[in-house]
């Protein structure tokens, strides 16, 4: 509001108002007069300063970078009357020497400055502080830190940056209690997984619960969040952090806020990133030579009458490079992948707002594209291109009352080939490197063809494909073998491509309300929110006509064609819809919350009401299509007394829809206690370096109920209604003349138990927060989880009793302990020099407690009661058999035919004879139990370095025998012939008669799957332990000297790296992935991106 006293308009009147409207600031102008004769402002004041006896006072305004700030508003307290600073800063304004100036401007702290007789001011206002570094963020509210008592790990959003459109990818070691693990670094399926605590219920849902602002949401949500957009990340870990979100607590909760506006003037921000991402290792295939040789000999070794499959003739012209579409050498990797992808994103954000509204509106653009080859003939490359864009606006309606609305929305656009990036790599290896090429050029009746001839081998009953010779064709010749059924990657690749569409969109209105009116510290919210999900999936694709040689001219270098599959090609494309996936999510909420501090008496209390709705518009059966629907009051008390100690209770009182009326409602309360010793007198009285050294001592514990209501399947909906399927053609009864009448009959899918109801999660925690010298803080805690009432199908149940599906009961039980740790270190050795850094380490252990199972008296080692839960059972590998006499006096291995050569495992329970009976845990859980990371960040001036480690232990993986058995079909599918590519390591370290070595990494070679070999043993169990340079960035930021000419506040250009090293005993590839290397491979970043804000 502009006051104005007089109607004079002087040159400083016009200046100072060009400076409020320019920068939308709110003050008051006093111009004093007796006439409108020409005389300037700052006499009038001094007349009116004569008269009241006041003095004038200049001054200027500046920031804590000393910079000047106009237009701040400056009032004389206690009045209305007040000036606006001027473009330098500078102000003069008449007051009386005891007056006192307010001091205000829009995204700074409020001052009030006592003149005490002064006639000159420097005022440095400083920037408002973060909500956020005050508080924590906690279930349906926030605390301020020090009354926190839960287990609650917080990450910075900046240390979760990392050159990646996917965010789950930096998880891993960057909070306490979180284990995460990636296992692809395929474009779009590149999610990782991640359990707080680990896993202790053998259900289907073991993941975490994911709120991103107070509203349920998908793993693929997270990992689509833009980190910009990110204000707050939390992993809330025990009861008492949990236990208000009842149904799905008990399995940990991340919870997410985005970024809201600050008052200030609007505040423009923009990154932009360009990155090569290339494979972190590579599988290490033997070469078509060695190939061939082992081929032969892998036949011989098992039946020396046996034809062998490259005659020596073919080897030794391979081995000379003749022409390679007669003998070829294919290098499918080569062909099909390139070294490395281009990759681009781009974050673009504006904030500011004032006294009354608020917003911050942003977007972003992903572009991840694959390291499969794109090809002329076909659109298959992988292109990935994601699409957020978010709006919040803050609007105070009145002095009590605040508005929030939230807009998301998030779309992915893809294409690539028809099968997946993952399915490529796998094809690769269980493709033939030497039985056809990948296509051939044209002969002569094929010259005038315009498709590619893919190759593969000749058939005898094999013609022409669709035309006489000399006809145009606009096909490729793909090679391939017998009658075109074996795998040619290069043709899968290319034949046509995928596209998908997904999309999320959500809306959240939500208002706070002020009840001061009722009594100080009440408050009042509600939140409405709705989602929209839609996904679609559509391929194009052709047919490969493939091509084999049938007659080759060595003098003249010629041959001739034959296609294999003349009826079953196409040229045309074929148009095929997908699944499409359409839901939508309602969800409401209402709180009442009351804090007040009472002399030394702190009270609050929270009560809160929730319900969601789901609805699928795909859902595929009558019980599925109907509304999931869940609803709770959570309620939360908290008292403390001098800052000293602490008390928290918390309640959860949830009904699901799953459980029938005498079991729908659960009630799961906790309770916690702390105490901040440094806050006690005798500490605070302390003179000695104990106090200096031992800033902060709080101790902690609390213990509680959590419920799980996602159990057993997730198409289970009520477990106390049978599902019956009333007709059922597979019991159908066909009876009458000439069998001409049917009735379809009935079966049941699930029997009725109106007994199943919440797995409940007793959880208990004790807990330290220590502070060093003010520069480290360390939180640690012991935890431990007593799960039971988990949903198991029943064991043993007699076929005499003719029930048609297995009954499932409440009767499992499982628990846990662990120990999760952070350090916090931040110093500042001058102004321009600093150094921050992070550890953090989690060790997670679970087991089996009651797990219903056959009776193992008789061989305990197969009872997994005791046992982790993600426990492998296999045999024990001794050797490999020396030779056939060492077969013959060793026991008998029930696995079919082996010989010498192969594995010769352990007779545990000494009955001669090697069975399921033999089988004993073996190595380390599936799931990490210790997962860690460790980084600094450092910054002199303008520069600043840091980097991240992370890494894993206490986790096995097995090789995948049957996947990687060499030169064998392991496809299962009599339509599709795979023949596996031979691995490097085992060629060079396999059992053979010439080498017997026991110890060898791989048995004896055969043409045939050998079932002896590809059982789970110790043979082919790894250590999944590893360290990696997760990430690397080297910073530097221009000064501002250089950039405040164009008014940009901060520019800063950086370079960065993920995965750039690897430490790990295995090393055939990636250890993150685990057993199945022969997927697409986690990538390593290199990236060069610009910051830039306004």
């Amino acid at each position: 509001m502009i006051e104005i006293h007089s109607c004079r308009i002087t040159y400083v009147f016009l200046k100072k108002l060009f400076v409020a409207c320019f920068f939308g600031m709110s003050f008051s102008i006093p111009v004093f007069a007796e006439d409108y004769g020409m005389h300037n402002y700052e006499s009038s004041q001094q007349k009116q300063a004569q008269t009241k006896k006041s003095i004038m006072v200049k001054g200027k305004v500046v920031d804590e970078q000393g910079e000047p700030l106009p237009g701040v508003n400056i009032v004389v307290a206690g009045g209305t009357r007040g000036v606006a600073t001027d473009l330098d800063g500078s102000f003069t304004i008449a007051v009386l020497p005891t007056d006192a100036l307010q001091v205000s401007y829009l995204g700074m702290e409020d001052m009030t400055v006592a003149i005490k007789g002064r006639t000159e001011l420097i005022i440095t206002m400083r920037t408002k502080p973060d909500e956020l570094d005050e508080v924590t963020v906690v279930a349906f509210a926030k605390q301020k830190k020090e009354s926190v008592i839960a287990s609650v790990s917080t990450v910075k959003p900046a240390e979760l940056k990392v050159p990646s459109s996917n965010l789950t990818t930096a998880l891993a070691g960057r909070v306490a209690g979180l284990i995460a693990y990636q296992r692809s670094g395929e474009p779009g399926s590149d999610d990782a997984s991640f359990f707080v605590r680990g896993v202790t219920s053998f259900t289907y849902a073991r993941g975490p619960l994911i709120l991103i602002d107070g509203v349920e949401m998908s793993s693929s949500d997270l990992a689509r969040l833009q980190v910009d957009d990110i204000a707050s990340f939390s992993i809330m870990k025990d009861a008492a952090a949990t236990a208000l979100y009842g149904a799905r607590g008990a399995n940990g909760v991340i919870l997410v806020t985005t970024k809201e506006g600050k008052e200030g003037k609007a505040s423009i921000s923009f990154r932009y990133e360009s990155s090569l991402s290339a494979p972190t290792s590579k599988i290490e295939l033997a070469d078509p030579i060695t190939y061939m040789k082992l081929n032969n000999e892998a036949i011989l070794t098992r039946n020396p009458m046996q034809a062998v499959p490259y005659s020596m003739e073919k080897i030794e012209m391979t081995q000379r490079g003749a022409n390679p579409l007669i003998y070829p050498a294919n290098d499918w990797n080569e062909i099909m992948f390139k070294n490395f992808a281009v990759n681009h994103r781009a974050n673009f954000n504006v904030s500011g707002g004032g006294k009354v509204a608020r917003y911050y509106i942003a977007g972003s653009f992903t572009q991840d594209q694959g390291v499969i080859r794109s090809t002329k003939n076909s659109d298959n490359a992988i292109d990935l291109k994601k699409y957020l864009l978010r709006s919040n606006i803050n609007i105070n309606l009145t002095k009590t009352t605040e508005a929030v609305v939230r807009l998301h929305g998030a779309f992915e656009d893809y294409n690539g080939p028809i099968v997946s990036g993952n399915d490529l790599y796998s094809r690769v290896m269980r493709s033939d490197p030497v039985a056809f090429p990948a296509y051939y050029a044209p002969d002569a009746a094929n010259a005038y063809k315009e498709h590619i001839l893919f190759g593969n081998t000749d058939q005898a009953n094999s013609s022409i494909c669709l035309s006489t010779p000399g006809v145009y064709k606009e096909h490729i010749l793909f090679g391939n073998t017998d009658q075109g059924q074996y795998i040619n990657p290069y043709a899968d690749m290319v034949k046509g491509f995928k596209n998908y569409s997904r999309s999320t969109m959500m809306a959240q209105f939500e208002v706070k309300q002020k009840l001061d009116f009722i009594t100080k510290g009440l408050n009042a919210r509600a939140l409405f929110s709705t989602n929209r999900y839609a996904y679609f999936v559509q391929t194009r694709e052709y047919t490969p006509y493939y091509y084999a040689v049938s007659m080759y001219d060595k003098i003249n270098d010629t041959y001739v064609l034959n296609c294999l599959n003349p009826d079953k090609g196409s040229e045309w494309l074929s148009y095929t819809e997908g699944s499409k996936q359409v839901n939508a999510t309602t969800y409401f909420e209402a709180a009442i919350n009351y804090d007040r501090v009472f002399g030394n008496h702190g009270v609050s209390g929270l009560l809160v009401y929730n319900m969601r709705n789901y609805l699928s518009g795909n859902a595929g059966s009558l019980l599925l299509s109907l509304p999931h629907r869940n609803m709770g009051v959570s309620g939360r008390f908290t008292y403390n007394y001098d800052s000293r100690y602490f008390l928290e209770g918390n309640f959860g009182y949830n009904g699901s829809e799953r459980f029938a009326k005498n079991n729908r409602w659960g009630f799961f309360p906790s309770i916690g206690f702390g105490w901040i010793l440094t806050n006690e007198p005798f500490w605070l009285n302390r003179t000695d370096g104990w106090k200096h050294a031992i800033s902060k001592l709080k101790l902690k514990a609390t213990y509680g109920l959590v419920g799980n209501d996602q159990i057993g399947k997730d198409e289970d909906r009520f477990f106390y209604q049978s599902d019956v399927n009333v007709n059922d053609s597979g019991r159908k009864y066909i009876w009458g003349q000439d069998f001409g009448y049917t009735v379809n009959g009935v079966s049941i899918k699930r029997y009725a138990n109106e007994s199943i109801g919440w797995e409940i999660s007793k959880k208990m925690n004790v807990g330290i927060e220590l502070g060093l010298f003010d520069k480290v803080e360390i939180q640690a805690d012991y935890y431990t989880e007593r799960r039971s009432n988990i949903l198991m199908s029943r064991a043993d149940i007699p076929a005499t009793m003719g029930l048609q599906q297995t009954p499932q009961a409440n009767i499992g039980k499982a628990e846990g302990h662990g120990f999760d740790m952070s350090i916090d270190l931040n110093h500042s050795f001058t102004k321009d020099f600093w150094i921050t850094g992070r550890a953090n380490f989690t060790y997670s252990k679970s087991k089996y407690k009651v797990y219903e199972e056959p009776d193992y008296s008789s061989t305990p080692w197969r009872s997994k009661v005791g046992r982790p839960i993600s426990q492998q059972w296999g045999y024990v590998a001794e050797r490999l058999f020396v030779d056939e006499q060492d077969v013959a006096s060793s026991p008998v291995q029930s696995f079919g035919t082996y010989m010498g050569g192969d594995i010769k495992y352990k007779d545990i329970n000494g009955d001669d004879k090697i069975t399921e009976a033999d089988m004993v845990p073996i190595g380390y859980p599936t799931t990490p139990e210790i997962v860690y990371g460790f980084g600094l960040s450092t910054g002199y001036k303008g520069f600043d370095f840091s980097f991240f480690f992370q890494g894993l232990g206490r986790e096995s993986f097995w090789i995948d025998a049957k996947k990687t058995s060499p030169f064998v079909d392991t496809d299962d599918n009599s339509s599709i012939v795979s023949k596996n590519a031979l691995l490097k390591v085992y060629a060079d370290d396999h059992w053979s008669e010439d080498n017997r070595n026991v110890k060898a990494l791989w048995p004896r070679l055969s043409g045939t799957l050998v079932e002896n070999n590809i059982q789970r043993s110790t043979w082919f169990m790894r250590d999944g332990s590893f360290l990696r340079l997760k990430s690397v960035e080297l910073g530097y930021k221009v000064p501002d000297k250089y950039t405040r000419r164009a008014h940009i506040t901060n520019l800063r250009i950086y370079a960065s790296g993920t995965n750039l090293l690897t430490f790990s005993k295995f090393k055939l590839w990636d250890p993150e992935m685990a057993g199945d290397g022969m997927r697409y491979p986690v990538q390593r970043v290199y990236n060069l991106g610009i910051q830039l804000s306004f």
